[in-house]
């Protein structure tokens, strides 16, 4: 079956991706050094323990500049694996795959280590009943694969954009006059989701009094997390936001919030060590 994502054009962006790259005249290295006809296989190896995503995309890659290339992934995205695993074998025209290797790569390497970062976190948290929510610090252009990417290592998708939710920030009650006011006006709007940032435990009551649905209770060390979630007793969600790091999530989680918002998962993850050894066919 054809790797697809709400929202996202596969082969658009394995096209703009390879047109970066290739620039204008094309992948001179291989054309002056390697056989029109030559014919080469390999496989794509993870040097490290990771959370595998992005497979299929890469894959896609090489489908793009070979059609022909035969390719078996051993493999699924989500899968942990160890190190000096083989993620996929291929064998293909040469030049084709030697162009298309960086870019598929790239992909590859940088979805792997959001989801190898987000399950470190999500294992953190195990038993809990805490869920790991990712954010919107994603590289623009990326964020459809980059919440894809926290999906495979076990954390739940929050707002992809601006239009799924209304988030009532600081900045925006402090325009509106006040937490109440603020949730009022967008009551008046019709949104149907309403989340409402608190950095206060004063600021609890007006946001629930007219009409937030889920409560973002930010930068608060897990002694008042325990309270304010105390105190909003089960009424809406809680979430814990805000400087939130591999050894504090566990603590915050035992306050007993509903989820957890961490933006470097997106925001900070190192790109996973994968590797592609080629010989001739």
């Amino acid at each position: 079956m054809r790797f697809a994502l709400p929202n996202f054009d596969l082969d658009a962006f394995v096209r703009s991706t390879l047109a970066e790259d290739l620039g204008e005249v094309g992948d001179i290295t291989s054309a002056a050094v390697i056989p029109a006809d030559a014919m080469f296989a390999g496989a794509m190896d993870s040097r490290d323990a990771i959370t595998v995503a992005g497979l299929p995309i890469a894959e896609a890659f090489f489908h793009a500049l070979d059609p022909e290339v035969e390719i078996e992934l051993l493999v699924a995205d989500g899968d942990r694996v160890a190190p000096g695993t083989d993620l996929m074998r291929l064998r293909g025209r040469a030049r084709a795959l030697l162009t298309a290797e960086r870019s598929a790569l790239n992909t590859i390497q940088h979805l792997s280590g959001i989801a190898t970062l987000t399950r470190s976190y999500v294992d953190k948290i195990d038993g809990t009943g805490a869920t790991l929510l990712d954010t919107r610090k994603t590289i623009p252009g990326l964020r459809v694969l980059e919440k894809y990417a926290t999906r495979m290592g076990g954390a739940t998708n929050h707002r992809m954009g601006l239009w799924d939710a209304a988030m009532i920030k600081d900045n925006h009650v402090a325009v509106a006059g006040g937490v109440g006011e603020a949730v009022r006006r967008a009551k008046t709007a019709g949104i149907a989701s309403i989340i409402v940032e608190v950095d206060r435990i004063d600021q609890i009551e007006p946001a629930l009094a007219a009409g937030a649905m889920h409560l973002l209770l930010d930068n608060m060390d897990p002694a008042t997390l325990r309270g304010a979630v105390t105190l909003v007793g089960g009424r809406v969600p809680t979430e814990a936001s805000g400087g939130v790091r591999i050894d504090t999530i566990r603590a915050i989680a035992e306050t007993g919030v509903t989820y957890i918002s961490v933006g470097r998962l997106t925001q900070s993850a190192p790109a996973a060590d994968i590797g592609l050894d080629f010989a001739a066919a």
